[in-house]
């Protein structure tokens, strides 16, 4: 008599359950934290969306030869400009971003915006900032994003 064998004995399924069961615990823990860095990511996503933003606006008014405080118009949006640079305000780099407005709260004090992920777990240390106090010297300041609290 010949003895096929078909199938998977219960013992070598037991066996594959061990080892997956095994796999997952040791891996589980590196997936667990992956929000706070998608949220960071994002943050540093829109960091440089902003950046973007304001230095191709300057580039179109400045080859529209327009005054240093003249608004232009990016896609449709009129975007109020101060010393060749977005303001900044919700005129002025929020309408150049033209960014998901549930992702994102921005916030304005003088010459500074804010910007920070909506879904952080402590929004205030999850953002950076966008200021325009030297902006007709050097530019506008982006500073570097704070993730400890994404």
């Amino acid at each position: 008599m010949k003895n096929q064998s078909r199938g998977f004995t219960l013992i070598e399924l037991i066996v594959v359950i061990l080892i997956l069961g095994i796999l997952a615990a040791i891996a589980a823990p590196k997936f667990i934290d992956v929000t706070s860095q998608a949220r960071a990511a994002t943050l540093n996503g829109l960091r440089g969306a902003v950046s973007s933003a304001a230095t191709l606006a300057n580039a179109l008014q400045v080859a529209q030869n327009l005054a240093s405080n003249a608004s232009i118009t990016v896609q449709g949006t009129v975007v109020t400009m101060a010393s060749r640079y977005p303001t900044p305000n919700a005129a002025g780099i929020v309408a150049t971003l033209q960014a998901d407005p549930g992702v994102f709260t921005s916030s304005f004090a003088g010459s500074v915006a804010t910007f920070q992920v909506t879904t952080a777990s402590t929004p205030a240390t999850c953002q950076f900032t966008y200021d325009t106090t030297n902006a007709a010297t050097t530019g506008p300041v982006i500073g570097t994003t704070t993730t400890a609290g994404c």
